[in-house]
């Protein structure tokens, strides 16, 4: 399983948007989007 993966799984199952999840780690909902389909991992 790769990061973007687990990133997924672990919102999911918390129950939280893309846009709800980027708050928490202070980045922007794209960015977070980037991460879950692995288009970056900065």
């Amino acid at each position: 399983m790769q990061i973007g993966d687990k990133l997924k799984s672990a919102r999911e199952e918390h129950k939280l948007t893309q846009s709800q999840a980027s708050e928490q780690f202070m980045v922007s909902r794209q960015t977070i989007s980037n991460w879950e389909t692995g288009g970056s991992l900065r």
